[in-house]
């Protein structure tokens, strides 16, 4: 039953691939191990236990959203730049229904690894067209990130049940967002 090739980052990947797909309450390592075709053991050479695969899949996600939040703002300053990150994250909350929950908890592995300071830094990047003093850039982050996760944990949840088109809703937030950030700039 053992299969060459396993790495701490195939087996990581394919947790995220059954998490994204079925959520945090389908991993176990038992359905891990037979989805990978190895005994459940085996899984202990490559990663701590169940805690730390959780830990090693939110990190992923966090990385994933990075990775998109960035390509998103490439050359784009302002309003743009804003528009372009909130629709990249509303994006990758829907084509990433299982990962998507995971990148909003505090994670000791993606903080560790620094996936999470990466995701905030390309925050910042996004909104440094807005020219916000230094020790008001936090505020910034923050009130973007609880916007945009609001609104995206709402619609994926399926609380916006009304007839009126929600990116109507989504466009309103985010000229909302820009006055915010208008404001808190210099």
């Amino acid at each position: 039953m053992p299969r060459a090739g396993l790495t701490p980052e195939r087996v990581t990947a394919a947790a995220a691939r059954l998490v994204d797909a079925q959520g945090t309450q389908a991993l176990s390592l038992s359905r891990l191990a037979t989805d990978l075709g190895v005994a459940a053991p085996s899984l202990y050479k490559h990663v701590g236990g169940l805690e730390d695969l959780l830990g090693r899949v939110s990190s992923l996600a966090v990385a994933m959203l990075a990775d998109a939040l960035a390509v998103s703002i490439m050359g784009r300053s302002g309003r743009d730049a804003l528009t372009a990150l909130a629709e990249a994250y509303r994006r990758f909350a829907h084509e990433h229904p299982g990962l998507y929950p995971l990148t909003q908890h505090r994670n000791v592995e993606a903080t560790r690894s620094g996936e999470a300071r990466r995701a905030v830094e390309v925050v910042v990047a996004a909104l440094e067209g807005y020219r916000i003093p230094e020790e008001r850039v936090i505020d910034a982050v923050r009130i973007t990130r609880a916007a945009l996760h609001g609104f995206v944990d709402i619609e994926i949840e399926g609380g916006f049940a009304r007839p009126e088109p929600v990116d109507t809703s989504f466009e309103v937030l985010l000229e909302m967002l820009d006055s915010t950030l208008h404001r808190l700039g210099r």
